[in-house]
């Protein structure tokens, strides 16, 4: 028996990270479980569409990213018989070194035990909602962007996308190749933070010209790109209940336009949950205004056998995810003295060590806004799930001290509902600490509960519960 035949490894997505992590551990000789929400490996950035839709060629799905992306289904379809894949499933909960797996299609729930685990779950969208954001036809930007990718459909016929990022450009630019129109793009970052942060972000100077030439293109063809603007509010036809506008502020100026969608985000956040389920300590990062599972330069949490690889532990980009997922599954063998190519392991903590000057330009290029939470109205919805709004929030803080973010939850149920906080948990967190006039670390962050992720009220147990 060798010492690999005694590691019973599991890793959670497969996106960027998890396909690299697949490959090296199958490389020494392992064989992993692999499971992943979508059906098919690549994650989000590179997301495959469905086996029957029409087929589309890489250039059309991923563009520049094409041959990255041809390069990752490759990796992940040539192990197939040496790895168990457990695709269309949901890792819900863990404990006891085990993970509870829900299979999407037939709602089936089986519990996969693990000696270690790597968690590569990826991110979401960061969002800081506007009035009308529940209307139909609003979309985060990923959201729309996994239409495009993934059934071939755009959100509307007449486009908007506001909020910042690098992705906020990106999307907009594969609206507007595949023949939409976009009829603006709201950015609420400033030309001057973009400027400041230009030499930082010509450390990857490839990546840099990238995002300058969506730009670019957006403006040869005719995309009315804004800068410096604040979003007031979706507008939307009450009685056909959808979106017919949006309105922001442009300096002293209100401006309104015309539209029937609108996709917006404030870059990305990492999924946590299942880290925090399999209780990794966490610490505030400026850097990502976010709370994250702490670990080393090589990928180890602070639990004995679970690593951490990717977006899920700090955004950092898809290239920067699969050097991530390649050296956490390098930690785990040379943990369990399986012997591993040190210098490699040594060039890819050089490589993301050289990212952290460029991620620290993008947050200088575009900044969260700093003061949404001052103008956030009283009636805005901030979770969807209960329909919590930021005056309750606030009374909630005045009339019961609440003053940190559990405990604001409990009181008024911000975070309960099916997202889990997914999708409010940034935007109460920034309405807490400005009506306690703390600092945004010091509120806390939601805890991690199972669910993860919403599941049926009654799972039908699969045959065979352990993988």
């Amino acid at each position: 028996m060798t010492k690999a035949d005694a590691i019973r490894p599991v890793i959670v997505g497969a996106g960027p990270a998890g396909v690299r992590a697949t490959q090296t551990l199958v490389a020494h000789g392992l064989r992993p479980v692999v499971i992943d929400e979508a059906p098919r490996a690549g994650g989000q950035i590179y997301r495959r569409p469905p086996a029957g839709l029409a087929q589309r060629t890489a250039r059309t799905l991923y563009g520049f990213e094409s041959k990255r992306a041809d390069a990752v289904h490759a990796a992940f379809d040539a192990l197939q018989g040496r790895i168990e894949h457990l695709g269309d499933s949901l890792v819900w909960n863990a404990q006891d070194h085990r993970l509870d797996v829900m299979h999407n299609p037939t709602r089936s729930n089986r519990r996969v035990p693990y000696s270690h685990l790597i968690a590569a779950t990826g991110a979401t969208d960061r969002v800081l909602p506007v009035p009308g954001w529940t209307l139909p036809g609003v979309y985060t930007l990923g959201g729309a962007q996994v239409a495009l990718k993934f059934q071939g459909c755009a959100i509307g016929q007449r486009v908007v996308f506001m909020g910042t990022g690098p992705l906020l450009y990106l999307v907009a630019y594969q609206y507007a190749k595949a023949g939409v129109k976009v009829a603006a793009v709201l950015d609420t970052a400033r030309l001057a933070d973009q400027l400041a942060a230009t030499p930082a972000m010509l450390t990857q100077p490839a990546v840099f010209a990238k995002g300058v030439y969506y730009v670019g293109w957006l403006r040869a063809h005719g995309v009315a790109l804004h800068s410096g603007v604040r979003p007031l509010r979706v507008l939307g036809d009450e009685q056909q209940s959808r979106v017919t506008g949006v309105a922001w502020q442009d300096g002293a100026e209100e401006r309104t336009l015309a539209c029937d969608a609108v996709g917006f985000g404030y870059a990305l956040r990492s999924e946590t949950q299942l880290a925090d389920l399999l209780g990794c300590r966490f610490d505030y990062v400026p850097l990502h205004r976010a709370h994250l599972p702490v670990r080393d330069a090589a990928g180890r949490s602070s639990v004995e056998g679970v690593y951490l690889a990717g977006d899920g532990a700090g955004i950092m980009g898809a290239d920067a995810a699969e050097w991530a997922g390649e050296r956490a599954a390098l930690a785990l063998l040379a943990d369990n003295g399986v012997a591993v190519d040190t210098a490699r392991a040594a060039e890819l903590e050089r490589r993301l060590h050289k990212l952290a000057g460029f991620r620290q330009g993008l947050e200088r290029a575009f900044p969260v806004p700093q003061d949404w939470a001052a103008h956030a109205p009283d009636e805005l919805v901030i979770c969807r799930c209960e329909n919590v709004t930021a005056g309750t929030l606030r009374q909630t803080v005045a009339t019961a001290g609440a003053d940190e973010l559990n405990r604001l939850k409990a009181l008024s149920r911000v975070g309960m509902g099916r997202c889990q906080g997914r999708m409010c948990g940034v935007a109460a967190a920034e309405i807490l600490a400005h009506a306690t006039q703390q600092p945004l670390q010091q509120v806390g962050r939601l805890r991690g509960q199972a669910p993860i992720k919403p599941i049926p009220i009654r799972l039908v147990p699969a045959e065979g519960a352990d993988a």
